[in-house]
């Protein structure tokens, strides 16, 4: 994203006079716009921050045209990438937040084209791009990973922008190459990986390899495809901040990049992507965060699931909550945050029923054992409640507060007459069944 920044704004200040203005439309003709207003209904999350910014960024691998070659085993759009970027009001830091793309998540209705709309269902976050996607149209595509990313988070996306894989290379190309440093060798077919442990310059084909490259590498985790996305964003836009001085290798660059962009139509231009690029351009290098949401292999809590993560609670509600308040998050502070694990297995929780309306306590239970929590008993409370609450022991204070990171507006408090050993939610009138994330 900033090396968009670095790249917009060299074009603007490189493109004056009639070859400029020739160049400028171009550019602005290459790029493609997906309105998707009208596709993401208006149960939407409020922006907490006037003046800030929410953008998805998504690095698309259909396997269309140019990206055919890079496997035929994908019929539709699939969100091999996935980024929040968070750009606060003052504009004085920002914050790149990625979701691995094998986090478990509730997928809610989405339009699919043709008049066909998907049912809601548990999935791969990555998998909202694909059902949207199914009919070829980038708009759904993009708004049922909107949907999904809102639902899950609380922040308001404002913007979108996709870039497929042909576009990636053509930009690392453009600049002559990145450098990057693997500590050990990487062989991978699946990824056309072939490469020496030490730093190396590698060019778009073997960099678009290495930031999707999996397994044969590390852990074979998503988490640490992630932290080699992540360095590899940083040195992208390093290099093109001091490459794109040069027309040639900016022309280049912009080629490539607009060729293989789909924005919503607030974004979908040269003009638009430079007013973006100039609130970006004095934010300070050591003010960007790269974040990455706070998970754990969801095999922890259902032993049969080796292929997904789940988030961790409360830190990835921590993590969403501070930004939808324009409340800056290190990647220091959120490494300290989340090195204490607990898995939602490891909470035991009583669900009690202080509606009077039959039934409630066992439809959050249910949800609460979907999410891997381990649920101790459902009943009646002892009296109706006007609200929901959540209470525990001394001792049990993290595994309260978990449990209160699920339900809208609810904080959890320590009674020492609580019931030993549990953590008690007592279910409100204003808790829907559907509230519980």
């Amino acid at each position: 994203m900033l090396a968009w920044g670095a790249g917009v704004t060299a074009l603007v200040v490189l493109g004056i006079g009639g070859v400029g203005a020739w160049i400028y439309q171009d550019l602005n003709d290459n790029i493609s716009s997906a309105d998707v207003d009208d596709k993401l209904g208006g149960d939407r999350p409020e922006n907490l921050s006037p003046g800030s910014k929410n953008i998805m960024l998504v690095g698309s691998d259909s396997r269309d045209g140019a990206n055919a070659k890079y496997g035929k085993d994908l019929t539709t759009m699939q969100s091999d990438t996935l980024m929040v970027l968070h750009i606060p009001a003052d504009r004085k830091w920002a914050a790149v937040v990625s979701f691995p793309r094998d986090s478990y998540v509730d997928i809610p209705a989405c339009q699919m084209g043709g008049g066909k709309t998907s049912s809601p269902h548990k999935g791969k976050i990555n998998e909202a791009f694909a059902i949207g996607g199914i009919s070829g149209e980038v708009a759904e595509a993009a708004a049922c990973s909107i949907k999904t990313v809102e639902a899950h988070t609380g922040l308001r996306i404002d913007h979108f922008m996709s870039i497929d894989f042909s576009g990636f290379k053509g930009m690392v190309d453009a600049l002559d190459g990145i450098e990057v440093c693997p500590e050990q060798p990487i062989k991978s077919d699946k990824a056309k990986l072939n490469m020496k442990a030490g730093c190396q310059t590698v060019d778009g084909e073997t960099a678009l390899g290495y930031v999707r490259v999996r397994y044969g590498v590390g852990d074979n985790s998503d988490i640490g495809r992630i932290g080699r996305q992540q360095e590899f964003m940083d040195a992208l836009a390093g290099k093109a901040q001091k490459k794109l001085t040069s027309p040639d290798a900016l022309y280049g660059f912009m080629q490539a990049a607009t060729k293989s962009l789909t924005a919503d139509p607030d974004l979908a231009g040269i003009k638009q992507l430079y007013g973006l690029a100039d609130e970006l351009k004095g934010i300070p290098s050591d003010r960007l965060s790269f974040l990455t949401v706070p998970n754990y292999p969801r095999e922890a809590d259902v032993p049969t699931d080796k292929a997904n993560v789940v988030w961790q609670y409360p830190q990835a509600t921590d993590l969403f909550t501070a930004l939808a308040r324009d409340k800056e998050t290190t990647k220091a502070e959120l490494k300290a945050d989340v090195e204490d694990l607990l898995y939602a297995s490891q909470v035991k929780v009583q669900v009690l029923n202080g509606t009077g309306i039959g039934g409630r306590a066992a439809a959050v239970a249910d949800k609460l054992r979907l999410a891997g929590y381990t649920v101790a008993g459902t009943g009646n409370a002892p009296a109706s409640v006007s609200k929901t609450t959540v209470t525990a022991p001394p001792g049990l204070e993290r595994q309260a507060a978990a449990i209160a990171s699920r339900l809208p507006g609810v904080k959890a408090t320590t009674d020492p007459a609580a019931a030993a050993g549990v953590v008690t939610l007592t279910v409100g009138p204003e808790l829907k069944t559907g509230d519980v994330a």
